[in-house]
């Protein structure tokens, strides 16, 4: 089949399909006009190198693990292999590290939110960024937080003080 045929079966660019080919993730024939010429499999291939980049492996990563693979079509499966096993561990263990430093991310943000003395966060996020600066100030221009209270002369890090803008 040819690389549009691909595409309409698989949902992805011509352009993406070629990228696979160039990071050696597809292997078309070419005919003897230079066409790209791809096999019944190149669907389940596609549908496979899809889902493990869901999964977050990078293509090299996809790349390495593709010869630990056997079977076509459906029975394509991973078969036990030293090299794969180390692999996968390395991945698994990127995966929690990302985890940990969200996690990590998450408390220090409820940390800020609970220092500013918002005690409920809302379930849905605003639309997009909503600058501080646009929020509208008591009219007095001091900030008031339980027991504090900040002025932009007495507050070095507002912006027209200390030559920031």
């Amino acid at each position: 089949m040819k690389i549009g045929e691909l595409s309409r079966r698989t949902g992805v660019s011509t352009r993406l399909l070629r990228y696979y080919e160039q990071q050696d993730l597809l292997h078309p024939r070419r005919e003897t006009n230079g066409y790209r010429s791809y096999s019944e499999g190149s669907v389940e291939r596609v549908e496979q190198i899809r889902d493990l980049l869901k999964a977050g492996l990078s293509t090299q990563a996809i790349r390495d693990f593709v010869p630990c693979f056997v079977g076509t079509g459906a029975a394509m499966r991973p078969m036990a292999h030293p090299a794969l096993a180390a692999n996968l561990a390395r991945e698994l263990a990127g995966i929690q590290q990302r985890i940990d430093a969200l996690v990590r991310n998450r408390d220090a943000i409820r940390a800020y939110a609970e220092a500013a003395g918002l005690t409920e966060i809302p379930a849905e996020p605003a639309a997009e960024w909503i600058p501080c600066n646009a929020v509208p100030q008591p009219s007095n221009g001091s900030t008031e937080r339980a027991g504090h209270t900040e002025t932009a002369s007495t507050h070095p890090t507002h912006y027209g003080v200390s030559g920031r803008s």
